[in-house]
Formats: structure tokens, sequence, C-alpha cells
């Protein structure tokens, strides 16, 4: 199943430029191994500790821990981006998106 949820993560992703078969074989693949979620408020949310999931009705937004750091996020930039990946307004968060947490457990090829 993880295989088969990488090329449309790499290929597919809305947010960003795709990516080329140029690039595609200097990929680096890790798979990220979730804790169970946990009810968290916005202020509570620590970067590079959380992974986030926002949702309301049948809109869901799912990022890495890792996500702000590698982009140099703070914590209000993780809540609106995290809304931007769900499709909802930035704002959501404060507008009663239901805000959940979560620590991973990242795995990679050693360099």
């Amino acid at each position: 199943m993880f295989f088969r949820r990488t090329p449309p993560a790499a290929f597919d992703d809305s947010r960003f430029s795709p990516v080329t078969q140029d690039q595609a074989p200097e990929l680096e693949v890790s798979l990220s191994v979730l804790s169970p979620l946990q009810p968290v408020q916005p202020e509570q949310v620590e970067i590079g500790r959380h992974g986030l999931l926002i949702s309301l009705g049948y809109y869901r937004g799912l990022l890495l821990p890792q996500v702000p750091v590698e982009h140099g996020w703070d914590r209000i930039a993780f809540l609106e981006q995290t809304c931007r990946k769900a499709g909802l307004p930035l704002d959501a968060w404060q507008t009663g998106a239901k805000l959940e947490a979560f620590t991973a457990e990242v795995f990679a090829d050693p360099e």
C-alpha cells in the first residue's frame, strides 16, 4: 500500500510543482509511522513535534511534523497550510474545524 500511494503524492499534489521524470531518480522515500490522534488546541501545537489533521465536514487535510520545519513555518503558517491542504479557508482552524495532533516516527534509507 505504501508504494501505491507514493506516485500520486510525488506527481499529483496540486500544492507543489509536479516532480518531473528527470527528478524521479533523485527522490528519497521515507515512511512516517503516526501516533494515535489527539485533540489539540491551536496554542498547544509544537513545531517539529506535532503533525496536524484538520477536518470540517467532508474536508480533511494532514501535514506531517517535519513539513513546517522543512518550510520554515511558524505555528500560524502550519495551521493555515493544513487548512489549505484540506481545501478549507486558511482561518478554518479558528472557526469550528476539528484540529487533532499526532507525532511521527520517520524511517528513511541511510545516506
